[in-house]
């Protein structure tokens, strides 16, 4: 772990000399370049770093990655606990107590060599970049504080440039654009309504809009829906007056983000602690950065995230998957949904996945590999949440 010095690669920039770290939002209208993660239980790490200068993504450096075998992989919850998920989540929506849910698996397996130089999360990222590249991919690393994450977002969260605040959820998710039917773009208005709503809550009334709903964005292997919603901070929360109606208000008012959770926000988080079995953390969190003296910074939401938990007789890679459900859903089509988004990416971490090879069974390597990692009857999580009081409306 020595040789793990704290850095984070994020928005284009490489920031190192880690001068503080701190739980504390109101941090974030101070002064200085911060590093943010804020995890989906709601713990928050906020690192100033003072040398941050513009760099690339890594590249990949043999040896410095030695990713889970490709059987190793656990899922939180098998395929028949996530199908039945669905099935009570139907169910509550046919009650009329909520109108989708996001239902989510956390896939778990020990790293074969824990030592620094073959376990650098930086390097998980350098891999990440290069098989399935985003808009958001990047390294947060402060060992010393157990944090080591590695993320291919293509999600925003939050863009924020002094008032302007900015919001891009993403549903519907399919293989082509022809993928994409009414189903999916159903989900898609109704989760930016939800954005909509908390954004509300802290920006100028009447200023919010929608620049975009439902726009197709290709990648490499899958087509997302994607929209944008857009709103102004009081004149408070501008660069000249730190603190009021700035990033500690925004996060309180809009955490987390809306299109992992579902609608209503508090039905939906109910839902999502009595089906889950093991916590998400950065998982469907923000991760991103804040430059506190120009008023600006993004924030991407958690996914396609990889992170290492060092607290076990062996550290573990963790990584999440999960499914927007509503009362349309197939159990069986959505099940098949979390395979699509975590098959490519495991692959990746687990060095099937070789984006200079020609062989044309990459694809198939890589669907293999998630179905290794989940479809295996009685599937147990490594690790369980203990029981959580149902958690309410986001303030």
């Amino acid at each position: 772990m020595s040789d793990l010095t704290p850095l984070a690669r994020l928005g284009g920039h490489l920031a190192t000399d880690l001068r503080d770290v701190t739980s504390d939002p109101e941090a974030l209208d101070s002064s200085g370049w911060w590093a943010v993660v804020a995890d989906y239980e709601g713990g928050l790490c906020c690192a100033r770093f003072g040398d941050v200068r513009p760099a690339p993504l890594p590249a990949p450096v043999p040896g410095r990655w030695r990713g889970p075998a490709a059987g190793a992989w656990v899922s939180s919850l098998d395929r028949a606990a996530y199908t039945e998920g669905v099935r009570r989540i139907r169910a509550a929506i046919g009650t009329g107590d909520v109108y989708q849910v996001n239902l989510c698996r956390v896939l778990s397996a020990p790293l074969p060599d824990p030592a620094p130089g073959a376990a650098d999360i930086d390097q998980l990222t350098a891999r990440l970049a290069v098989g399935t590249p985003a808009a958001y991919t990047g390294t947060v690393r402060l060992p010393a504080h157990g944090v080591e994450i590695a993320t291919a977002s293509p999600e925003l969260y939050l863009r924020r440039a002094d008032r302007t605040v900015e919001s891009g959820p993403i549903k519907g998710t399919g293989r082509s654009a022809a993928d994409l039917g009414e189903k999916e773009r159903a989900e898609n208005v109704m989760i930016t309504d939800l954005v909509r709503n908390d954004l509300g809550r802290v920006c100028v009334p009447g200023s919010i809009t929608v620049p975009a709903l439902c726009a197709p964005e290709p990648y490499r292997n899958l087509v997302h829906l994607v929209s944008t919603v857009r709103g102004e901070l009081p004149e408070a929360a501008g660069s000249a007056a730190r603190g009021a109606g700035g990033w500690a208000r925004l996060l309180a008012g809009t955490f987390p983000p809306g299109s992992i959770t579902g609608a209503p926000k508090s039905s939906a988080l109910r839902l999502i602690d009595a089906l889950e079995t093991t916590p998400r953390g950065p998982y469907t969190g923000g991760i991103g950065w804040v430059d506190a003296d120009r008023g600006t910074g993004a924030l991407a939401v958690g996914i396609r995230t990889f992170w290492i938990e060092r607290d076990h007789p062996r550290p573990l890679l963790r990584f999440g998957t999960g499914a927007g459900i509503i009362w349309d859903s197939d159990p069986d089509q959505e099940w098949r949904e979390t395979e699509l988004k975590a098959s490519r990416l495991l692959a990746v971490a687990s060095g099937e996945y070789d984006e200079n090879s020609k062989n044309a069974g990459n694809d198939r390597s890589a669907a293999a590999t998630a179905a290794r990692a989940s479809a295996a009857p009685g599937a147990r999580p490594v690790t369980q949440r203990p029981p959580a009081a149902p958690r309410g409306e986001q303030q």
